[in-house]
C-alpha cells in the first residue's frame, strides 16, 4: 500500500512539473512585446523635378527586421533591420513628370523580430503646380541674376542679359545663373529671345539628370519650328566683319566682336533648344543656338538644337570650342561657320526630318569665309572632328524635300577641316564651291582638308547611290564628290591637277560606300525617338581611325569614325520626341 502511494506521489509530481513548464511559457509568450509603429512628419508637396524626403520615425520593442514602403500600391523600396528598437527611416524622391494636383501615395510598413507588423501609415505627396514667371523685353538687372528650377521663365520679347544698346557703350554688365532643371519658353507673339550681350555672360550649368531646357510654350501637338527665337551669345572675340558690320544678322542690337580671343561668355552645359529660330527678314533669321565672336573662355557642352526654323548651330567668328552637340531636325544647315570663326568642336550627331528643309538649300556643313569670299582674315577655319551627319534620305523609298543639298559645302574661301567624320542620306556628299572665293586652291594648300572620313551612299538610290531627288535648282544625278561647280556651263572642278574626287581618295582613311551594311550605322537614325548611337559589333568600316596627332589637346584621342563608338553621351538628357513632352503643368 504504501509502495502504491509512492509510485502515485511521484506520477503526480511528475503532472505537476509539466503543468509548471507549460505555464511558465505561457507566461512567457504573454511577455512579448506591443507591434511596431511608424510615425511620419506629415503630408508633402512639391513642384515637378522637385527632391522630397519620404521619412518616418520607427520605435519596434521586440526589435526591427524590415521596413516596406509601397508607392501607390507598388514596392517602392525595403530596408532590412538589424534588431535595432528605434531608428529614423529616409529615402529621397524626386517629384516625376507628372501633372498639377497629382496625388501620390507613399505606404510604410515595419515587421519586427517576432513578425508582428505595424498599422501601415500612408504619406500623400501633392504636386504642386510651378509658378511661372514673365520676363519682359529688355535689360536684366545689372550684377547678378538667378534663375531656379522651382519657376518656369517665360521671354516676352527679346530679353537681354546685359545691356548694349548702342555699339561699342557697354551700359550694363550681368550675370545669369540658371539653376539645373531650370525650365525656359518664348512668347511665341512676342517672339521671345535671350541674348547674351557683350561683357554678359549665362552660367548654365545643368546636368545629365537635369538638364537646362528652352523651348516652344505651346502644348504637345502643337509646337512648331519658329515659335520663339532662340539662345544668341555675343561675345568680344575677333572676327573678319568691318566694324559697320558687327551686328547679327537681322540688325536686333546682338553687337559682337572685338580683339579678346580669350574672352568668356559664361557655360553652358546639358542645355536643349527647341522650335527656335525667327525671321527677322529674307534669308535673316535668328538660329536656334547663335554664337556671334564667342572666345575660348565661355564652355560648351552637351548641348542640344532640335526643330529649329534656320540653323541649328551657327558661329560668327569668334573661336570658343564645343563638344557634344546635337542638331536634331533642324530646317536649314546642322553646323555653319562664318567670320573667321576658328573653333575646335569635337563630337556632334546631325539628324534630318526627311520634308524639313529650307529653301535656301539644306547641308550638313556649311561653311564661308565671308559672303563675298574675300580673303579677309581671320579666315573661316575651323576644325571639326568625330561628327555624324545622317542626311533625311535612309532608304530609295522615301521621299525627301528637294531643298536638301549636301553633307558638307565648305565654300567663299572658307579653310574648314573635318576629320574622323561619317556621312550620309544626302543627295551629295562635298562640295568645294569656288564660285566665290577659292575653295580648290585652300583644299590644294590643304588649307581645306578631310582625313578619315567616310561617304555612304544609299543603296539603290541613282546610278551611284546619290541622289536622283532633291536639291532644286541642281543638276539631279547626286554623287559622293562634286566634280562641278552648280552651275553646269562652269569648267570641272580642278584641286592642282586632280578631280575632287581623286583628291578626296588620296587623303589619309578616306572613303565611298555604296551601301551602310559594314558601317555599324543602325537603321533607326531615320526613325522617329530615340535613336541607336552606338555601333553595331557588325560594324568596321568606322573603326581603326586615328585623329591627326598634329592636332591641339582639346581633342580627345580617338580610334573611330563618328560621333560614337560603344557609349551613347545622349543618354538621359536629351529628348528626341519633344512634341510628346508635358512642360507646363
Amino acid at each position: 500500500m504504501k509502495l502504491l502511494n509512492m509510485k502515485a506521489i511521484r506520477a503526480i509530481a511528475f503532472l505537476l512539473s509539466i503543468i509548471l513548464v507549460f505555464s511558465a511559457c505561457s507566461n512567457k509568450e504573454s511577455e512579448i512585446g506591443p507591434s511596431p509603429t511608424a510615425t511620419t512628419s506629415g503630408n508633402l508637396a512639391g513642384v515637378v523635378g522637385s527632391k522630397v524626403q519620404i521619412s518616418a520615425e520607427i520605435n519596434a520593442p521586440e526589435g526591427i527586421k524590415q521596413i516596406n514602403v509601397l508607392k501607390n500600391g507598388i514596392a517602392f523600396d525595403a530596408v532590412k533591420g538589424g534588431g535595432q528598437l528605434t531608428l529614423t527611416y529616409k529615402k529621397e524622391y524626386i517629384i516625376e513628370n507628372l501633372p498639377s494636383g497629382s496625388i501620390v501615395s507613399f505606404t510604410i510598413q515595419v515587421v519586427d523580430t517576432k513578425n508582428q507588423t505595424s498599422i501601415l501609415t500612408p504619406i500623400t505627396l501633392t504636386v504642386k503646380a510651378v509658378a511661372i514667371v514673365e520676363v519682359s523685353a529688355g535689360s536684366l538687372a545689372e550684377g547678378n541674376v538667378k534663375w531656379t528650377a522651382d519657376k518656369i521663365y517665360k521671354l516676352k520679347g527679346f530679353v537681354r542679359v546685359g545691356e548694349e544698346v548702342v555699339k561699342g557703350k557697354i551700359t550694363k554688365r550681368t550675370v545669369l545663373t540658371i539653376e539645373a532643371g531650370t525650365l525656359i519658353i518664348g512668347d511665341r507673339t512676342l517672339k521671345g529671345t535671350l541674348i547674351v550681350q557683350r561683357g554678359s555672360k549665362i552660367i548654365a550649368n545643368g546636368t545629365v539628370d537635369k538638364p537646362i531646357v528652352m523651348t516652344s510654350e505651346r502644348n504637345p501637338g502643337d509646337r512648331e519650328a519658329g515659335d520663339w527665337g532662340g539662345l544668341v551669345i555675343c561675345g568680344q572675340a575677333p572676327n573678319n566683319l568691318s566694324e559697320d558690320d558687327r551686328e547679327l544678322e537681322g540688325g536686333y542690337g546682338a553687337f559682337h566682336g572685338g580683339t579678346n580671343s580669350t574672352d568668356s561668355s559664361g557655360t553652358y552645359k546639358y542645355v536643349r533648344v527647341e522650335y527656335a529660330g525667327i525671321p527677322i527678314s529674307p534669308n535673316q533669321e535668328i538660329n536656334s543656338c547663335t554664337f556671334g565672336s564667342v572666345g575660348t573662355g565661355t564652355v560648351v557642352d552637351y548641348v542640344q538644337a532640335s526643330f529649329g526654323l534656320d540653323d541649328s548651330f551657327e558661329w560668327f567668328g569668334g573661336n570658343v570650342n564645343c563638344k557634344h552637340l546635337i542638331a536634331y531636325k533642324g530646317q536649314d544647315d546642322d553646323f555653319d561657320t562664318d567670320n573667321g570663326y576658328s573653333g575646335y568642336i569635337q563630337y556632334g550627331i546631325g539628324i534630318r526630318g526627311a520634308n524639313l528643309a529650307d529653301q535656301s538649300g539644306s547641308n550638313g556643313f556649311e561653311s564661308d569665309n565671308d559672303v563675298n569670299g574675300s580673303t579677309r582674315m581671320p579666315f573661316t577655319a575651323a576644325v571639326f572632328a568625330n561628327m555624324t551627319i545622317i542626311g533625311p534620305k535612309g532608304a530609295k523609298e522615301t521621299s525627301i524635300n528637294p531643298h536638301f543639298q549636301h553633307a558638307a559645302q565648305l565654300r567663299r574661301n572658307s579653310k574648314q577641316k573635318i576629320y574622323n567624320t561619317v556621312m550620309t542620306g544626302y543627295p551629295w556628299g562635298i562640295y568645294l564651291d569656288s564660285q566665290l572665293g577659292d575653295a580648290k586652291g585652300n583644299a590644294n594648300n590643304s588649307d581645306i582638308d578631310f582625313q578619315n572620313v567616310v561617304l555612304i551612299g544609299i543603296e539603290g538610290w541613282g546610278d551611284n547611290f546619290w541622289g536622283t531627288d532633291g536639291a532644286i535648282n541642281y543638276n539631279p544625278k547626286g554623287v559622293p564628290i562634286r566634280e562641278n561647280e552648280a552651275n553646269d556651263a562652269t569648267p570641272i572642278i580642278l584641286i592642282g591637277t586632280k578631280k575632287p574626287s581623286n583628291w578626296f581618295t588620296g587623303l589619309k582613311g578616306n572613303k565611298t560606300l555604296g551601301n551602310r551594311k559594314t558601317s555599324g550605322l543602325n537603321d533607326n537614325l531615320w526613325q522617329s525617338g530615340r535613336p541607336a548611337f552606338a555601333l553595331a559589333t557588325s560594324g568596321t568600316d568606322l573603326l581603326n581611325a586615328t585623329l591627326p596627332i598634329t592636332l591641339p589637346t582639346f581633342f580627345d584621342k580617338t580610334d573611330y569614325v563618328g560621333a560614337f563608338k560603344d557609349t551613347d553621351w545622349t543618354a538621359t538628357w536629351a529628348e528626341f520626341n519633344p512634341q510628346t513632352v508635358v512642360y507646363v503643368k
